[in-house]
């Protein structure tokens, strides 16, 4: 039944496009905004195709059409995604513009929604295509909301205040800092079309998109201070006006497109990344320069201050405890049967409302029993659910969100069975010792300003590669305060791929995951991931600045996965001190069986 609807869906798209005189059309993951996580009502390609990934993108002709997704999702699509309606397709091997010339013909139009691309892809597209005959066509409204029935409309909850004391430090010193870079740039204003950038600037949240507290709305920041918020009338408060004040003027979000083309003769920054074609298009259109910078909030966003720095710790902590009565749970209760993924993601959710001060999860839980945790991004569901069976490898990605901070970690733990299933193999030792040898490595490395990303990767996967195996995914993101759980500019991952980040020098205050990992399809996947704050160094002699990472997370790891063996002496001093840290840190929050379960976790090897 699940592929016959989304076989009608398919034959419904192709007919609206004929009616449009389209040939093709462009389907991403995306909203307005660029965003990683989007609301419900622009879930566009999982209405369409079932995917339910966080990346990706497809194309429809009407003789055939596309999935694309990177390595995270290879097995994933093939899942969820019909392979009789779409070919799968590698963005490693193939994008769009290689696709398409070789599917397309002469004449043919092919459709894009101006407003769910940048600048910079339709531009590309464009030419490419051109030397081909095909035209690419920006569609008056997206083809998929005409045939999408039943589609959600958007959040219409309120726009909420974010106090600061824990923001540390006012949105009207935060304007004045963009408008001192506006002035210097000589620059009249700067469209803010990330969600999470506005949210921070104007030190408001929301709750427009599932896990990330951030309200749907537009900032136009202007070289005098002040600033126009587009947003829906029905999520402006009293409280909010009051909050933002004479300096900033709020607009309905309706009035966005005509607000750009009333900028005549203004000279405007856009970010490439995050300001889509129409933003571009509307400015030009009424008059105005546009220049391609990237969004003067993306840096000050990610250097978190003392206040943002702190707030963190204390998320953590007691964040950490949360995570331990889990595994405490989880050292017992699948053993006794009956216990599955989605149970496992409910009672997680349990100990960490029992804090009292949870806002939300920061991302859906990656609860992956067995086989499913070779899909490093699994996504578990009444479809794929699996019991949590004794002998077997669990994996658990998640995250909180809390006013102080935003929260990401993974554990990876041996469900232990009777007999032969008591304690993990030879193979799985062996590849989670690596993936913590590489995991030691990004923690205790210390590093020259200037350093970025890409240069620090290749230190996590040097023991795997060792063994001649690898993983699809990045060794590390920036995360928010109380805000994306995944966000930029700064990453640790491959230089290669096209992915963005790899080249951000590193500055102290920045937050990253720790998060290296292996996966054998059709068995098991690990990853051990902490998150860590870039902090600078003192070493006696040192000539200039020098940066290493503090730990911010603090849960037990998996002593009997270990392959003592492997580890030296150093390796086995730094899981003893973490772990006498974790106790430290954990003890006072937790009491009876959890304490004496923490206490034997957090025992020296």
């Amino acid at each position: 039944m699940l592929m016959q609807t989304h076989e009608a869906r398919l034959s419904a798209l192709r007919e609206e496009l004929k009616r449009r005189e389209l040939d093709g059309f462009i389907v991403p993951i995306s909203d307005e905004h660029m965003s990683e996580y989007v609301g419900s009502y622009a879930q566009r390609i999982g209405w369409l195709t079932g995917f339910g990934g966080s990346a990706g993108s497809a194309i429809v002709l009407q003789h055939k059409a596309a999935m694309f997704v990177d390595g995270r999702y290879t097995i994933q699509v093939r899942d969820q995604v019909d392979g009789n309606l779409y070919e799968y397709q590698s963005t490693l091997e193939t994008d769009h513009a290689k696709w398409l010339i070789a599917n397309c013909e002469q004449g043919m139009r092919i459709g894009y929604d101006a407003w769910l691309h940048s600048r910079g892809w339709a531009s590309a597209l464009l030419a490419a295509l051109g030397k081909k005959g095909v035209e690419l066509v920006a569609t008056d409204g997206n083809p998929i909301d005409a045939v999408w029935d039943d589609q959600p409309a958007p959040s219409p909850e309120p726009a909420t205040v974010h106090p600061e004391e824990f923001a540390g430090k006012s949105s009207a010193e935060k304007r004045a800092e963009i408008a001192d870079w506006l002035k210097a740039e000589e620059l009249d204003s700067a469209v803010i079309s990330a969600l999470d950038s506005v949210a921070w600037l104007l030190n408001i949240r929301g709750a427009d998109v599932d896990r990330t507290p951030v309200a749907l709305s537009y900032l136009i920041a202007h070289s005098d201070g002040t600033a126009e918020l587009f947003i829906a009338p029905e999520k402006v408060t009293p409280e909010l006006e009051q909050h933002l004040g004479n300096a900033v003027t709020i607009r309905d979000r309706a009035e966005f497109t005509s607000g750009l083309k009333n900028m005549a003769g203004k000279t405007v920054a856009v970010d490439p990344d995050f300001g889509v074609a129409a933003i571009y298009q509307a400015l030009e259109e009424g008059g105005a320069t546009t220049v391609a910078m990237r969004d003067p909030a993306i840096m000050p966003k990610a250097i978190k201050n003392s206040v943002e720095q702190q707030g963190h710790r204390d998320a953590q902590a007691r964040d950490g405890a949360a995570v331990t009565k889990f595994l405490h749970w989880l050292s017992h209760a699948p053993s006794k049967g009956g216990q599955t993924e989605l149970s496992a993601v409910a009672k997680l959710r349990e100990f960490r409302d029992e804090t009292g001060v949870l806002k939300d999860q920061s991302f859906d839980t990656i609860s992956a029993s067995g086989p499913n945790g070779a899909l490093c991004h699994y996504r578990v569901d009444e479809d794929s659910n699996r019991d949590i069976e004794p002998g077997s490898v669990f994996l658990c990605d998640s995250g909180g969100q809390y006013l102080d901070g935003t929260t990401d970690i993974t554990r990876t733990v041996w469900i232990a069975g009777d007999g032969e299933n008591a304690e993990p193999n030879a193979e799985v030792r062996d590849r989670y010792t690596r993936v913590l040898k590489g995991h030691i490595q990004i923690a205790r490395v210390i590093f020259p300003q200037g350093t970025n990303g890409g240069q620090l990767d290749a230190l996590a996967r040097q023991y795997l590669w060792e063994a001649g195996v690898d993983y699809a995914h990045g060794t590390g993101h920036g995360v928010g305060s109380f805000l994306a759980v995944h966000e930029g500019p700064q990453r640790i991952a491959k230089p290669s791929g096209g992915q963005p980040g790899t080249s951000q020098e590193l500055f102290a205050g920045m937050i990253l995951s720790n998060e290296p990992g292996y996966y054998k399809a059709g068995e098991f996947g690990i990853r051990i991931e902490n998150l860590v704050l870039v902090k600078e160094q003192e070493i006696d002699g040192m000539e200039g600045i020098y940066l290493g990472f503090e730990n911010l997370t603090w849960v037990p790891m998996a002593r009997n996965m270990l392959d003592m063996s492997l580890l030296t002496t150093e390796e086995k001093q730094w899981w003893n001190d973490y772990h006498a840290t974790t106790r430290e840190i954990l003890a006072p929050q937790l009491e009876g069986d959890v304490l004496a379960w923490l206490e034997d976790a957090c025992k020296p090897i």
